[in-house]
């Protein structure tokens, strides 16, 4: 098959395309958006009826790709780290049901927080739920463990998560590819009560699935993923994950003196492992997150071995894995090759000029702050985030997707007037239409204002799982009609769009406010694909 120059989560795309993928189910999110826009461009996807539209949320993302295994079809979610969060409920039981069709989990995890609210590291997720996992180092080897990951996870019947990070996500590698297979026909588990999961059946199946551990393991050893490749000098040994590998490598281009466990499947391999810590007199663990394998190490090979990482200061506790912090941990070199020179003056990212927030922003600052200097907004997570930073400083929280509209909720039952939420469409339906029915439930006196920009603009102009559908919605949780109010965010409404927000905030009960004007990005767009 022919070679072609793929970005990470290209090589992931195309793969589950050549895979026989019936299905890939996602929400929007940063590094891991682009697996599914590839999949929805690729002449394949509209051939083969493959299912590629955007889900409300991973939650629902996580629980149609179950449905689609149900039936003996392939199916991909893809997720950003965070994003396992919403879908935990879900995947965590997916591993007590198994799977029939093949069923990968991709999270894309974002260590040093370039586009994310924290660092945290999916692997603790797979560990919990005691499937096995995939962490490639390479694009290649991202494209060979999605490629033959369907088959295994129908082998042992259950669903593999495969874990990425953002600088393997978003570069480019020659992947070279595999032969297209068909899709799966439809077929059904031949035991019918696999996905019951009443309390009987469900502690068979968690039987079940603990007495599997071992073949997990066994697995992992024989896994081509995993290698041990030795080397002269004992005095360290080193465990590499995923793409520490290639940060390792280019620290030693002529090959590492020192011997090196590298690791691209979980459960670790107990064998290789223990061959390490005989061997050499201390461990180096180079995991680009946070010290999941470390943690697990200074408990699994027991007291006497000295193992350095993430938790003794040998590599910093936060941020991402460098080839330059992994030659610092190496004592080859702490000097940064690449650093930022002091005349480059950091510039941080603001609302685009035309952009609907900033209307919403200059109205409702100058209303709250005139008349109610007590007043508190909590945001949420979307283009309009950027509100918290000049001019506007407009917002005093930003948690979870939707938790802007709970917390204002929250904070108007402890006795806070005005409690005002400020929430994007797409976060709106992903998240906060049940915080909006909890406001309905109890009548809190809170205003909501959902920013309608018809689109997930933050991650590039995807569709809304809401757009048109924004009043409906809200009338149908319950709020009352006359205080569902719409306006256009322009200059030449600044006076009507003040006036709304006056009455609402006086009204004793929950409002929403809508301000509904086109992402300028997607307008633009849109102008010129239709020239």
């Amino acid at each position: 098959m022919s070679k072609q120059l793929l970005l990470g989560d290209e090589a992931i795309a195309q793969a589950a395309l050549d895979a026989g993928l019936s299905g890939v189910y996602a929400y929007p999110g940063t590094p891991s958006t682009e697996i599914t826009e590839y999949i929805q461009a690729a002449p394949l996807t509209a051939e083969r009826g493959i299912h590629s539209r955007w889900a409300a949320n991973e939650k629902t993302a996580m629980e149609a790709a179950l449905g689609m295994s149900f039936v003996g079809k392939r199916a991909l979610v893809c997720m950003k780290h965070v994003g396992m969060n919403v879908a935990a409920d879900c995947f965590v039981n997916s591993a007590v049901t198994g799977v029939h069709g093949g069923l990968l989990v991709l999270a894309a995890d974002d260590p040093g927080m370039h586009s994310s609210q924290n660092e945290q590291d999916s692997r603790f997720y797979g560990d919990f739920s005691l499937i096995p996992m995939y962490e490639p180092g390479n694009q290649q080897e991202a494209y060979d463990m999605i490629y033959n990951g369907f088959e295994f996870s129908e082998q042992i019947g259950e669903p593999v998560l495969v874990r990425i990070v953002t600088r393997l996500a978003h570069s480019r590698a020659g992947v070279e590819r595999k032969p297209q297979k068909e899709m799966n026909p439809l077929s059904f588990s031949k035991d019918p009560r696999q996905f019951i999961l009443l309390p009987g059946n469900a502690r068979k199946r968690y039987r079940m699935l603990l007495e599997r551990q071992e073949e997990f393991v066994r697995a992992s050893e024989e896994s081509p993923y995993n290698q041990y490749i030795d080397g002269p000098d004992k005095k360290l040994g080193i465990v590499a994950c995923g793409i520490g590998y290639n940060y390792l490598m280019e620290n030693y281009p002529d090959g590492c003196p020192h011997p090196v466990l590298k690791i691209g499947q979980y459960p670790l391999p107990k064998k290789q492992l223990l061959r390490l810590a005989e061997e050499c007199e201390a461990l180096l663990i180079l995991e680009d997150g946070q010290p999941f394998v470390e943690k697990q190490l200074k408990g699994y090979l027991g007291l006497g071995l000295t193992i350095h990482g993430r938790t003794d200061g040998t590599l910093s506790p936060d941020g991402e894995l460098t080839p330059d912090t992994v030659a610092c941990a190496l004592g080859i070199t702490c000097e940064s090759l690449f650093t930022v020179p002091e005349l480059v003056e950091m510039r941080p990212p603001a609302l685009c000029d035309g952009c609907g927030h900033r209307d919403v922003y200059a109205i409702l600052t100058e209303i709250l702050r005139t008349e109610y200097p007590d007043h508190k907004v909590f945001s949420d997570i979307g283009c309009y985030t950027l509100g918290a930073n000049a001019p506007f400083n407009a917002i005093h929280s930003c948690v979870d997707m939707g938790a802007s509209i709970t917390m204002a909720k929250g904070a108007a039952d402890g006795g806070l007037f005005p409690s005002v939420a400020v929430v994007g469409d797409s976060t709106f339906t992903h998240s906060g239409i049940t915080g909006l029915l909890d406001c309905v439930n109890d009548n809190s006196n809170v205003v909501i204002v959902i920013s309608d920009n018809e689109t997930t603009a933050m991650t590039g102009g995807q569709d809304s799982a809401g757009t048109g559908r924004i009043e409906a919605i809200c009338a149908g949780v319950g709020v009352d009609p006359d205080h569902i109010r719409v306006v256009v965010p322009l200059k030449k409404n600044h006076e009507e769009m003040r006036r709304l927000i006056r009455e609402e905030i006086r009204y004793p009960g929950v409002s929403v406010i809508i301000p509904r004007r086109e992402c300028i990005q997607t307008l633009t767009r849109r102008k010129k694909a239709n020239k």
